[in-house]
């Protein structure tokens, strides 16, 4: 309700009962905002795939102006919402989240009647790196029924679905999530209403942009949106600074400190050096390796065993995390392996995964899903924004996040 309050403050001329959000409290939940916003534009998020007259009977006895139905539902589920929908003098928008091949399937509902389609992205689609512009543009050439957007939007992408063709545009997570939700939304408004004035970013690489968000969440973030795993045991900042980078990976053996300098040679500007050392007692790594690394540009150092040199080391400034600190080294023998999968920190560190350190710790993110992951920390960063928010105006955790009423039974 607060977060309706200050999105309608800041320009929403809709509210969107989420598909969560029904599950969870039934027709009350727009039983509750057709109340609170009697003059507002109520949207029922059904995705209703069967029983389409009955669904859409309910959301508009609620108090809904508008009730979606899946694209993908067969055809006779459509008709029957549309009927229904007339019946109760409401609109019908179908949503195209998911169908195989959206831009045929926004042909067949137009042709079925339906008042709106929406183009929509999912959640766990745009993790991966799917946005909706591309489809909208697609679509808003071959139909004439009002278009919708939804999927990750922000000022941009929204200045840029309405420039390609959208009528409607859906804000979600960079509204609802923001710390401000009034401002958030005031941006979006101005966004859609003058879409020729935004500035739009040229595109960064997947790997400029995977650096980009994991320097802006933390380590916590980033464990939380792996199910509270990929977080380093026993793995300390010994020079505290965040760190950021693919691993190069180097695994020695006791006192033998030679493939753990050797790595710097092979690493590139940005990399990570993620050792396993078998000792803890044994440095194998000092002063003069790490001064090579800045040398190098290397984003920073992770290793299970042993640092020396700490005046140095903290001197030169280089985040580095580990396991360890003793004055004596071993010789450099040679033993070990470069670029290998390797354990540390009791996680499985391939090469090219990317390192994350910071106050709190280390993670590793593995690079086959780094572009995924970083997207969800940055929905977790979001979230826990808005409740320090919400925690600041006097809320307790437990109250905000309604802790008793979601425990197990």
């Amino acid at each position: 309700m607060e977060i309706a309050k200050e999105a309608v403050a800041g320009g929403a001329d809709w509210i969107e009962i989420g598909t969560p959000l029904i599950k969870s409290e039934g027709m009350n939940a727009i039983r509750t905002m057709r109340k609170a916003f009697p003059d507002r534009t109520i949207l029922a998020d059904m995705k209703t795939v069967d029983t389409g007259a009955m669904e859409v009977e309910m959301a508009a006895k609620a108090g809904a102006d508008v009730v979606i139905v899946l694209g993908s539902a067969d055809d006779s589920t459509v008709l029957d919402a549309l009927r229904s929908a007339h019946k109760y003098g409401v609109r019908l928008m179908a949503d195209l989240i998911s169908a195989p091949d959206p831009v045929k399937r926004a042909v067949e509902l137009e042709a079925l009647g339906v008042d709106y389609v929406n183009v929509h992205v999912g959640i766990d689609q745009q993790m991966v790196g799917k946005d909706p512009i591309s489809v909208l543009m697609e679509i808003s050439e071959k139909v004439s029924v009002q278009l919708a957007v939804a999927g990750g939007l922000d000022v941009e992408s929204a200045a840029q679905a309405v420039k390609a063709g959208a009528r409607i545009v859906i804000v979600g997570g960079n509204i609802t999530r923001s710390d401000n939700v009034t401002e958030a939304a005031m941006k979006i408004r101005k966004s859609v209403d003058s879409p020729d004035s935004v500035n739009i970013r040229s595109r960064e690489t997947v790997d400029q942009e995977i650096r980009e968000i994991f320097k802006e969440v933390s380590t916590s973030n980033i464990s939380d949106a792996m199910h509270r795993k990929g977080a380093m045991k026993g793995i300390h900042p010994l020079v505290r600074g965040k760190m950021v980078g693919p691993a190069i990976t180097v695994q020695s053996f006791p006192g033998d400190w030679a493939k753990t300098v050797e790595a710097i040679d092979l690493a590139k500007p940005g990399d990570v050096i993620v050792i396993y050392n078998e000792s803890k007692d044994v440095a194998c790594w000092g002063g003069l390796a790490t001064l090579s690394s800045l040398n190098k540009g290397i984003a920073g150092v992770v290793i299970e065993g042993a640092v020396r040199d700490i005046d140095e080391v903290e001197n030169l400034g280089l985040p580095i995390y580990t396991s360890n600190t003793v004055p004596n080294a071993g010789d450099p023998k040679g033993f070990g392996e470069i670029n290998a999968e390797i354990t540390c920190g009791g996680q499985t560190v391939k090469p090219g995964d990317y390192i994350i350190g910071d106050e709190s710790g280390v993670v590793v993110v593995p690079k086959e899903r780094a572009y995924e992951l970083a997207r969800r920390a940055k929905e977790v960063n979001k979230t826990e924004k808005r409740l320090f928010d919400e925690i600041r105006r006097g809320g307790t955790l437990s109250e905000i996040l309604e802790l008793k009423k979601w425990e197990k039974h």
